[in-house]
């Protein structure tokens, strides 16, 4: 009886293994979601192609884990239910904090930003203290007294931001009382918003404002205040995928570290930014 027994929970086990293995994803093929209207990150061109940062990067990137990547476009706010109802396998351009961890994976970050205020230069709010200066919010000591001093010069004013991002976060715990926040699905209609004067100010990522004011039609508008990072803000930009996903993260992982170790997210970065965005390991 112990014999039949033992011989029946080898061959339980082998049934176990085996059907771990059939589950295994040899991940020779990877569907990447991406937003594509979000420049300088990703875009859709004249002709409807992605273009932008994440669309070289990720080219280099899945070259070096050996994968072929299918790139395929969806709006901001679906891409996380979508990744994890299975249409995606990884997104592009999320940036991580502590919510989003609840419900995806990250890969190391493939970027390092800032976020800061976008405002009409004859608009209603001057400029704000610290312009283009970097500034971490976990230091409280030095951070408090200046998002403080932006607190009383958005006062009354209405705040546009993109919905489902940490920058909307952000201006919620900060100034959520005290001004009016407007979320939009794009960064491109809040500037329309912007630009039209029905609102006051934008809060984005730096690497956008960049982007955006260095292109015609966009004279009007200016950065304003400090080069934010910290608290809630998702600045660590890295590619999310669904929970356990263990081999595909080790693949992106050490892709990324390489294309970094290269200079190649330096270059990229700085192509479509003018900034280095290298993230540190």
């Amino acid at each position: 009886m112990k014999r039949s027994r033992f011989i029946a929970a080898i061959f339980m086990a082998g049934l176990s293994l085996t059907a771990t293995s059939a589950l295994a994803k040899d991940w020779t093929h990877v569907r990447v979601g991406i937003e594509g209207a979000f420049p300088p990150w990703n875009a859709l061109d004249s002709q409807g192609q992605l273009t932008g940062f994440d669309v070289d990067l990720i080219k280099d990137v899945c070259t070096r884990a050996k994968v072929e990547c299918e790139l395929m476009t969806g709006e901001w706010t679906s891409l996380i239910p979508s990744l994890n109802a299975g249409k995606f396998d990884l997104i592009m351009t999320l940036g991580i904090n502590e919510k989003r961890k609840q419900v995806v994976d990250f890969t190391v970050p493939y970027a390092s930003g800032v976020a800061t205020f976008l405002i009409a230069k004859d608009g209603p709010v001057a400029e704000l203290p610290m312009t283009g200066e970097r500034l971490n919010l976990n230091d409280k000591a030095k951070a408090d007294p200046v998002m403080k001093s932006i607190g009383e010069a958005l006062d009354g004013k209405t705040v546009g931001v993109v919905q489902s991002t940490s920058q909307e976060q952000l201006i919620n715990a900060y100034f959520g009382k005290t001004v009016t926040v407007r979320a939009y699905k794009t960064s491109g209609e809040r500037d329309l918003d912007l630009k039209a004067g029905r609102i006051d100010a934008g809060f984005d990522s730096g690497v956008y404002g960049t982007s955006m004011l260095a292109k015609p039609g966009n004279e009007d508008l200016a950065m304003t205040g400090p080069l934010v990072k910290g608290a809630m803000l998702a600045t660590e930009v890295a590619m999310g995928m669904r929970k356990g996903e263990t081999e595909l993260k080790t693949k992106f992982d050490d892709a990324i570290k390489a294309a970094a170790a290269d200079g190649v997210i330096r270059a990229l970065s700085e192509k479509w930014s003018k900034l280095d965005l290298t993230p540190s390991f």
